[in-house]
């Protein structure tokens, strides 16, 4: 859902911001209620799909965001730029609702985040 808020509202915007996300555990696939809760605004990641992270490959990034950092494998110990733990629950195995609480609250944060890097 990040992603595509990100990809979203970067294009909208119309910022130069490369935009990659990666999750500690990737199934392969978006869920389908994360699918549904996006859509809901008006934004398709039907396309999108579920890929790992490389942490040793994260330095080379800018900003790194995490939902929820609690792997200290994948967690940045050396990196140099900026990094930020969001702290946002993982909805998966929760109904509907929850994944749209989720989707505002990721959106949120991704706006704020955008409005910082265009101060």
């Amino acid at each position: 859902m990040a992603e595509g808020f990100l990809k979203h509202y970067t294009r909208e915007r119309k910022l130069a911001l490369e935009v990659q996300s990666g999750g500690t555990r990737p199934e392969g696939y978006v869920h389908p209620l994360a699918i549904q809760a996006m859509a809901e605004k008006g934004i398709d990641i039907s396309s999108h799909t579920s890929k790992g992270i490389q942490p040793e490959k994260l330095v080379k990034f800018d900003y790194v965001i995490s939902m929820g950092c609690s792997d200290k494998e994948v967690c940045l110990v050396n990196f140099h730029g900026v990094s930020r733990d969001w702290k946002i629950a993982d909805p998966f195995g929760h109904p509907i609702e929850f994944y749209r609480e989720v989707r505002d609250e990721i959106e949120k944060k991704v706006l704020a985040l955008l409005d910082e890097l265009t101060a």
